[in-house]
């Protein structure tokens, strides 16, 4: 794989995640995320031709395996005003919550 990813980019995606990097993970994540994208580009080059896509990953599961998820049940939820009553600061609708986003 020919490209790779910059320092510059690593500290944008840093930027967004709102991760604060030092100086010495920097270097770090910078060779962690090529690696990943060199491992991707070397997964892209397998031959999949003839393999069937699978929506999830049970669907491999054969016999007793393959019944592992529960069945659907519908109970009662929680009751919204008892809910709400313990909650330290809500309206009819909504939790209110600090705003931790500042940009």
């Amino acid at each position: 794989m020919s490209e790779k990813v910059t320092v510059e980019e690593v500290k944008r995606v840093a930027e967004l995640a709102q991760l604060e990097l030092t100086a010495e993970e920097t270097p770090r994540m910078l060779r962690d995320l090529n690696a990943i994208l060199e491992y991707v580009a070397e997964l892209n080059e397998l031959d999949t031709k003839g393999i069937v896509p699978l929506a999830q990953v049970n669907e491999l599961l054969e016999g007793a395996e393959a019944g592992v998820l529960r069945p659907d049940v519908v109970k009662p939820s929680l009751d919204r005003a008892v809910v709400f009553s313990q909650a330290p600061e809500a309206d009819q609708n909504f939790f209110k919550v600090p705003k931790v986003i500042e940009k």
